[in-house]
């Protein structure tokens, strides 16, 4: 027994008036399905007409089927168009870094926001975790934009509601060893904060330094670090502490 299928008879596709009549029809459907009756009587209207002589007989599935392509690509087209434009990812990196980019010194490259990642301030902690992606946006009463972000490692039950500027900022990032000298006092960190039931990232500042010799471990330097939201001073290592990099460019540290 022959299984394997049928091929399809050979359609060299539609001609200029045909194809901008279903144009036409697309666009009056607002949304409409293009059912069997529909097609076969289309599809009989183009057999009849001039210039469809000696050209292939169009079948009423061929038409149902360029309506279903068409509206499925016009669907995508404006999942898409909707995307973009829910996405503040263009509008949070233009207003987060507006800011930053004036100070980042002449001649340095500015970075491109499309390729930007960032991190966000739960309210629910106070800690700043990692963004994943950017599922919505609004805009309150006040005029103030608001996203709904989803962090890295968690699902959708802990997806939030942040405020863009106060509470979205481009992802901090970790030094090297041989990068310590880039720290200062009074630089703004994050810092892994480890306690008995809970491990996580908090705004601190770097009160003061203790630099010394690096060895076959690495950076050996002690930084004392003052949380913001507790207040509590804490002495760590390089390891634990990571930097924003618009804050180490424009700070001239390079």
């Amino acid at each position: 027994m022959d299984l394997r299928p049928r091929q399809r008879s050979t359609f060299y596709g539609f001609t200029k008036a045909e194809t901008e009549k279903m144009e036409h029809l697309l666009k009056d459907a607002k949304g409409q399905s293009f059912d069997q009756e529909f097609c076969k009587k289309l599809a009989g209207l183009f057999n009849c007409s001039k210039g469809r002589a000696g050209k292939p007989v169009v079948k009423w599935a061929e038409v149902q089927s360029w309506f279903q392509n068409r509206q499925q690509n016009d669907l995508s087209k404006d999942s898409a168009d909707a995307a973009r434009k829910l996405s503040p990812v263009p509008e949070a990196c233009t207003l987060i870094r507006t800011s930053e980019n004036s100070q980042i010194p002449k001649g340095q490259k500015v970075p491109d926001v499309s390729k930007l990642e960032f991190e966000a301030k739960s309210l629910k902690d106070g800690a700043w975790y990692d963004i994943e992606t950017f599922l919505a946006h609004r805009f309150l009463d006040s005029g103030e934009a608001e996203v709904r972000v989803r962090y890295v490692g968690f699902g959708p039950e802990e997806d939030e509601w942040v405020n863009v500027i106060k509470s979205i900022r481009e992802r901090s990032i970790s030094l090297e060893h041989s990068e310590c000298y880039k720290v200062t006092v009074g630089d703004i960190v994050l810092c892994f904060q480890e306690r008995k039931d809970v491990a996580r990232y908090y705004e601190a500042e770097v009160v003061d330094i203790q630099r010394r010799l690096h060895d076959i471990r690495g950076c050996r330097c002690l930084f004392t670090i003052r949380y913001t939201h507790d207040k509590i001073e804490e002495k760590v290592r390089l390891r634990r502490l990571c930097f924003r990099p618009s804050v180490l460019g424009a700070s001239g540290k390079n």
